[in-house]
C-alpha cells in the first residue's frame, strides 16, 4: 500500500518537497454539478441566470478563477502556483441542471488538480449563494476530477461517463 503524500516517515502531517522534481506542463479539468431545483430553473433565461445580487453565471465564473487563483490559501500543504491558463465555463444540460467547469494549466513541478477542484467548487458554491433567495433546495451534487496530465501519470475520470 502506498503512503498517503502529506505524511511523513513519522507520521505527520507534511508538505511535499518538490525541489527535485522536474518542471512539466500540468493541466487539470473538474466539474462541479449543480442541481437546480424548479423554482431556480424557471429563472433561466437564455442560458443565464439573474438576481438581486447581479449576472450570477458571471459572478460565479470569476469567483471561480480567483479561488483557483488562490487554492494555497485555503488548501493546507498546496503549493503556491502562477497559474497560466484558468478557464471556468458554466452550462445548462438537457436536464436543466448545471455543469461548471474549471479547467486549469501550468508549468511547474507540480499539478494543479487541486486549483482545478477549488475553482470549480467555489463557482458552484457562489451559485447557491446567489440563488438561495429563490431556494435552499439546490444541490451540489458532486465535484470530482475529470482529467489531469503531467506529472508522474496522467489521469481520465472520463471513462466513467461513457
Amino acid at each position: 500500500m502506498s503512503r498517503l503524500s502529506h505524511v511523513d516517515a513519522a507520521n505527520q502531517p507534511t508538505m511535499v518537497d518538490v525541489a527535485e522534481k522536474t518542471r512539466s506542463r500540468r493541466t487539470a479539468h473538474a466539474r462541479a454539478r449543480v442541481l437546480l431545483p424548479a423554482a431556480v430553473r424557471a429563472r433561466l433565461v437564455d442560458g443565464e441566470l439573474q438576481s438581486a445580487k447581479g449576472p450570477v453565471f458571471q459572478t460565479a465564473i470569476i469567483a471561480g478563477t480567483m479561488a483557483a487563483k488562490r487554492t494555497h490559501e485555503l488548501i493546507p500543504f498546496c503549493h503556491p502556483l502562477g497559474l497560466e491558463g484558468c478557464r471556468v465555463t458554466i452550462t445548462v444540460a438537457d436536464d436543466g441542471h448545471l455543469d461548471i467547469d474549471c479547467q486549469v494549466r501550468v508549468e511547474h513541478k507540480t499539478g494543479v488538480e487541486m486549483e482545478a477542484l477549488t475553482g470549480a467548487s467555489v463557482a458552484a458554491l457562489t451559485v447557491y449563494d446567489m440563488c438561495k433567495a429563490l431556494s435552499h433546495e439546490i444541490v451540489i451534487a458532486e465535484i470530482r476530477l475529470l482529467e489531469k496530465t503531467g506529472g508522474k501519470s496522467d489521469f481520465s475520470g472520463r471513462a466513467a461517463d461513457a
